[in-house]
């Protein structure tokens, strides 16, 4: 019974992983369920298996980058470091993350394109509404931690994360873009760093 249970397992991530390569290859909108099977080396029947619809797919793909950011975030905001220091891992994790992702890379910008729309079961504004918020918090404890802040936390958040889809979607368009070598540049330029009391931090 254990053997079987195992080789289940192992064939559902195939097939999961055979959706996302053609998710990102077709785009979305455009892929079926028989893509997938072909991809998969199975019968289209055989999808049926182990996902009950192409939302599924999608919803399951998701579900794994969600719990593999749900822990890079989790260790940015409770972390002993200080929080530029937290900062600073946060954008390392995503870009190498992602860098080893480039298919559902693909597919997030896929998605994000589209305005996710009624096809797509994924809410990408709530996805990132999530990255920004704690991006926010711990620009906010930078500045009480007496970092150097030029804009409102709030506008920063959104330019780091600005230039951190920029990356990513260079590496997309250019192969020899390796994203997890320009989070080092990205930390550099924008994550606060402290500065002498009684300086200017604005």
């Amino acid at each position: 019974m254990t053997p079987k249970k195992v080789d289940r397992a192992a064939r559902r991530e195939e097939v999961l992983a055979a959706a996302v390569k053609v998710f990102a290859r077709k785009g979305y909108a455009a892929s079926r369920i028989e893509d997938v099977a072909q991809e998969a080396g199975i019968a289209k029947g055989s999808v049926y298996l182990y996902f009950d619809s192409r939302e599924a797919l999608l919803e399951a793909a998701f579900a794994d980058l969600g719990r593999r950011m749900e822990h890079i975030l989790q260790e940015a905001t409770t972390g002993s470091a200080s929080a530029a220091e937290r900062l600073g891992d946060m954008v390392r994790g995503i870009m190498h993350y992602l860098s080893r992702e480039r298919d559902l890379s693909r597919l997030m910008v896929d998605l994000w394109s589209a305005g996710g729309g009624a096809d797509s079961p994924i809410d990408m504004a709530a996805v990132y509404d999530d990255y920004r918020a704690a991006l926010i918090r711990l620009l906010e404890e930078a500045w009480e931690d007496g970092a150097h802040l030029p804009v409102d936390p709030a506008a920063h958040a959104s330019v780091i994360l600005g230039a951190v889809d920029g990356c990513i979607l260079k590496s997309l368009l250019d192969r020899a873009v390796n994203p997890a070598e320009l989070a080092e540049p990205i930390v550099r330029l924008l994550v606060p760093r402290p500065v002498p009391e009684g300086a200017d931090r604005r």
